[in-house]
């Protein structure tokens, strides 16, 4: 028999033919796995560090390190090893992490440090999850390099089952949210994350065991995989990092853009999210239906509208501002991502492709992550991300004349649209006059036109504009804009010179009347003296006889709350951004803390952690102000938080619970843990007339939580409190809750 002859035969063979399935099924559990255990196990952890946002920062931080290991540990499996002790240590290494299983919180970690949260996390999660991760997270390579061994058709050109995985990870992240979070706890998801772990593990055993019974040689790819540039030259990793750089951070800033500049609203991180996935199986396809050419045409299009978006977002629909940077952020990914697909390596050097490639997306999610945050005042770095973008687009010379004209005529006629956005009075402060309007007109035809030139040109065309995305809280005319890792506060005053605001985001969180006369500011927005806020307070001072003693208030906002307080009351205020304390407090910028509270004791950190560090049965009333954003803090209003906010109040003490969303309803979950509890409850709507709308005062949803329902007192005479209806609502919990049926309920 030939050579030929022997390949042939082989290549018939039932073990190769099976091959494709099996390594595509393995790898699409593997990916479901490696998605699936990040959303639960960060959300365990988030009670025990008052669910910080800061916790998805290093969960972020962890898992993509840990991946990175894992790649890594790939790579050396199939560079230093044979494929049978590369099999045998693999299932070691898979064993052990059965030893990790099921996932939870180990003995001993229960309760962080007062110090050093951050490196404690690390450490959580290292004992934890840290095993049972890195032991799936070096599939995706190590097994597309089994699979060029097996001799199938085609084996020579593995990278399309990257695609396939990320199938997988797409099909966990929507099943997480309409079907695992509604549907069980976090415990049962756990045990079964472990039995889908042992069936992983069985699975991976049967591909090893495939793989050695019909092992070929590594064959060469396409010709387009050959030559001097896939030999590992240093320029050629250079642009693997750099194009897993630019989509990894693009998904950080994207995401944090339009869920606080653009729309907050649950799950509106999801978009994103399955976009980028969507991208990898998209470029990772066998028969790419998007071309790098036809990807590059539209590129400078919609990263034009993308900037135009963020710096003239007054003119700008929410709902065509959230279609273009979605849009933006697919185009700009899957350009990438097919940039990467196309320099790919032989199959003899995948596990050092996927490597790098990890590295840049560490890299990328750090810088948008963790480094943003702290080095800018707002998103800045999405413009940033964007004009790297643009430096590595592809050149427009060599396109047909009409083409190039198109792009002329657009830069034209954005530039004009605006020019005459510029002259409406509501924009007259942003654009200053109409000078920052001649730059972005400038800036617009530049992004435009730009691909005409070399990378290196364009870099240098590029450096004057750079400033922009520093100066654009001084542009808009904010008298106060600082960031945090929750988030934008700005502070500013109404185009007619009438109101202050504070927003975090697109929500408003107070605002106060330039024309207040008097020593103490009214209270406007959803603490107005018709709203339902101050209604439970000045209820529950009558039953005291006129005042309380001690009151404990969770959400500063602009303090406006404050100015309920009585004569003789001590109140202590809960607020875990220490920027929102800055703008309210400490700059000067509104009266309502210093004329009616000026010696309240602020106390700084999430809810959960510092009010456990108070004494029990302090307060006679806690108002718990965490909801009047569209994304609430879960964490907040579990059956356990309420049981944490009762130990703080007097034995007839009521909790006060600010509920209003705009797309949620939460009365019956209250009510649901009321009912589970033993608990009173009473739920309140309050509508400003006309009159009071047009000077910011807002409609409120108020829950009212007490041990028996005497507690109440005048409220249960006042018509406007009624008794919520919980039905079949399932009570939350630290290790159960449901965004969609709240969702669902609210329509």
């Amino acid at each position: 028999m030939t050579t030929i002859d022997r390949v042939a035969t082989e290549r018939s063979s039932p073990a190769v033919r099976l091959a494709l399935p099996v390594f595509a099924l393995t790898l699409s559990l593997s990916a479901f796995l490696l998605f699936s255990v990040q959303p639960f196990f960060a959300k365990m952890v988030l009670p025990r560090l008052g669910g910080s946002p800061g916790v998805w920062s290093v969960a972020m931080v962890f898992f993509q390190g840990v991946l990175l290991l894992g790649y890594g540990y790939a790579h050396l499996l199939t560079s230093r090893l044979g494929l049978r002790a590369a099999a045998l240590l693999h299932a070691v290494v898979l064993a052990a992490a059965f030893l990790f299983l099921p996932i939870a919180i180990p003995a001993g970690w229960e309760t962080p440090p007062e110090t050093g949260q951050s490196l404690w996390l690390l450490g959580l999660f290292g004992v934890s999850v840290g095993l049972p991760f890195f032991a799936v997270s070096a599939n995706a390579p190590l097994l597309q390099a089994w699979f060029a061994r097996t001799g199938h058709p085609h084996a020579a050109d593995p990278y399309f089952l990257y695609g396939a995985s990320n199938l997988g990870s797409f099909a966990s992240l929507i099943l997480f949210i309409i079907f695992f979070e509604p549907l069980f706890t976090l415990s049962l998801q756990s045990a079964m994350w472990a039995a889908g772990f042992a069936l992983l593990a069985a699975m991976i055993v049967g591909a090893a065991m495939l793989v050695i019974s019909v092992e070929a040689p590594v064959e060469n790819g396409p010709e387009n995989q050959t030559g001097g540039e896939m030999s590992g030259s240093i320029g050629e990793t250079a642009r693997w990092i750099l194009f897993a750089f630019i989509p990894s951070g693009l998904l950080v800033a994207v995401t944090a853009h339009i869920s606080v500049d653009v729309a907050a609203a649950p799950f509106l991180w999801v978009a994103p999210l399955a976009l980028f996935l969507l991208t990898f199986v998209l470029a990772f396809a066998r028969r790419p239906i998007f071309t790098i050419r036809r990807l590059g045409s539209v590129l400078p299009f919609a990263a034009t509208a993308a900037l135009i978006a963020i710096y003239a977002h007054s003119m700008v629909p929410i709902w065509i501002a959230l279609c273009i940077h979605l849009a933006f952020f697919f185009i700009a990914a899957l350009f990438c991502h097919s940039l990467l697909v196309a320099r790919r390596p032989p199959a003899a050097r995948l596990t050092a492709f996927y490597l790098w490639m990890s590295f840049g997306g560490v890299l990328g999610g750090i810088f948008a992550s963790l480094i943003a945050p702290i080095a800018f005042e707002w998103v800045a770095e999405y413009v940033l991300l964007i004009l790297l973008v643009m430096v590595i687009g592809p050149r427009i010379a060599a396109r047909p004349a009409g083409e190039i004209a198109t792009f002329v005529a657009t830069g034209a006629v954005l530039g004009a649209m605006i020019l005459t956005g510029a002259q409406f009075e509501a924009l007259e402060r942003f654009f200053s006059g109409g000078a920052l309007a001649a730059v972005l007109i400038g800036f617009a035809f530049a992004a435009l036109v730009i691909g005409i030139f070399q990378p290196a040109a364009r870099l240098i065309m590029l450096i004057p504009v750079i400033p922009l995305a520093f100066l654009q809280s001084h542009a808009s005319g904010e008298l106060f804009q600082e960031r945090s890792f929750f988030g934008v506060v700005r502070v500013s005053d109404t185009a007619d010179g009438r109101f202050r605001l504070m927003r975090h985001g697109t929500t408003i969180h107070g605002a106060m009347a330039l024309s207040n006369s008097g020593d103490r500011p009214e209270p406007l927005t959803y603490y107005h003296s018709s709203g339902g806020i101050a209604a439970a307070i000045h209820a529950m001072q009558r039953r005291r006889g006129g005042a309380m003693d001690q009151v404990g208030a969770i959400g500063l906002g602009t303090g406006s709350a404050f100015c309920h307080r009585a004569p003789g009351e001590t109140w202590t205020g809960f607020e875990i951004d220490r920027s929102v304390v800055d703008a309210a407090v400490d700059k000067g910028l509104f009266s309502f803390m210093p004329s009616c509270a000026p010696d309240a004791p602020m106390i700084v950190g999430d809810a959960r952690i510092t009010l456990a560090g108070e004494p029990d049965h302090r307060y006679d009333l806690l108002l718990v102000d965490a909801f009047s954003s569209d994304s609430i803090p879960v964490h907040l209003m579990t059956r356990e938080a309420i049981a944490l906010y009762l130990s703080k109040v007097v034995a007839d003490g009521v909790v006060v619970m600010h509920i209003s969303n705009r797309h949620l309803e939460l009365g019956s979950v209250l009510a649901a843990i009321a009912r589970d509890e033993g608990l009173a409850i009473r739920t309140g709507h309050f509508t400003p007339d006309a009159a009071d709308a047009e000077r910011h005062v807002a409609k409120s949803r108020v829950a009212v939580i007490a041990r028996e329902a005497a507690h109440f007192g005048p409220m249960l005479d006042d018509p406007r409190w009624t008794v919520p209806e919980a039905g079949t609502t399932r009570a939350w919990t630290d290790d159960y809750s449901n965004i969609i049926s709240a969702m669902m309920r609210k329509k």
